[in-house]
């Protein structure tokens, strides 16, 4: 493999690791903060792309939709804790499952009745279309590079808010010690809120990103969410940077993966776990409690 072949495909691996770290990074705030295992998460990153397919159609605009199907994510996201949600913190796991279980299934359902079960397509932006000729032969195109730069902009968002901001003190403390942090008086009910709904958001961000690369289609989101349950594992437990540098090596193991051992590269992510976990029981950056 050439220089350049060994560039492309690195590229790859930084714009599918970004997109999975968009997904993993909502997942493992809602994992790590509100101690909520979320079976849903993959449903929401689905219900992202097909609401950026249906506001594109409707208005002819990918930004448009793009912010849309954010917002109304986020907004599904508010609605959900405050109905649902709430009622799990301190329950056992078995609830937590059986309810978001019951989440994927309404939104399954919600997605066939408006959509159908075919498979939608939705253009890039005007000034992302094209690629860029590297040689005669071999061109990368403009929006895959685009997605990268994106997914990289959004996580130096995240670090920034959660490392530097009060709202991110506050989420960090939690995440250490939530019993501590509330006998400071500090409440939890709009941390909550707020967490599960960027949570979702992001999730439903990432479906949109991706929904001009990989199409809109039912179950796109199963795969997505088991793979970003690797990641949170993989980077520990309510990790934000742990979430990034998982979603990384999962990225460069699944890419090239497929190149220099395809008969393998179905579980080359697995053993990949595997491995990192017998070294850190508890993920890269994980702590000890978790």
């Amino acid at each position: 493999m050439d220089l350049l072949t060994l560039g492309i495909q690195f590229l790859n691996a930084i714009q599918y690791g970004t997109v999975l770290f968009l997904v993993a990074s909502g997942l493992t705030l809602v994992f790590g903060i509100l101690g909520v295992i979320n079976l849903a998460h993959g449903a929401f990153y689905m219900l992202g792309a097909y609401l950026a397919y249906w506001l594109a159609l409707l208005t002819g605009n990918f930004w448009i939709a793009l912010v849309g199907a954010t917002l109304i994510a986020l907004v599904v996201g508010g609605v959900l804790e405050v109905t649902l949600i709430r009622r799990l913190y301190g329950r056992d796991h078995l609830a937590q499952v059986l309810l978001s279980f019951g989440l994927i299934l309404v939104v399954d359902e919600i997605r066939q009745i408006l959509f159908g079960k075919d498979v939608h397509s939705v253009a890039p932006p005007d000034v992302l279309r094209g690629a860029i000729q590297l040689t005669d032969n071999l061109s990368y195109p403009v929006y895959r590079l685009a997605i990268g730069v994106f997914g990289l902009l959004v996580a130096a968002a995240i670090f920034v808010i959660i490392r530097k901001t009060k709202i991110g003190m506050i989420v960090r403390a939690g995440a250490e010690n939530r019993e501590m942090t509330k006998a400071l008086g500090i409440g939890f009910d709009t941390v909550n809120l707020g967490v599960f709904s960027v949570g979702i958001a992001l999730a439903a961000l990432a479906g949109a990103v991706i929904a001009p690369v990989a199409t809109v289609y039912p179950g796109m989101g199963d795969s997505m969410l088991i793979l970003s349950f690797v990641v949170v594992v993989l980077g520990g437990i309510g990790s934000i940077e742990g979430a990034a540098i998982g979603a990384l090596l999962i990225g460069l193991t699944d890419t090239f993966g497929k190149i220099f051992f395809p008969s393998l590269s179905s579980v080359l992510v697995y053993l990949l776990m595997a491995a990192v976990l017998l070294v850190r029981p508890n993920g890269i950056l994980g702590r000890g409690a978790a």
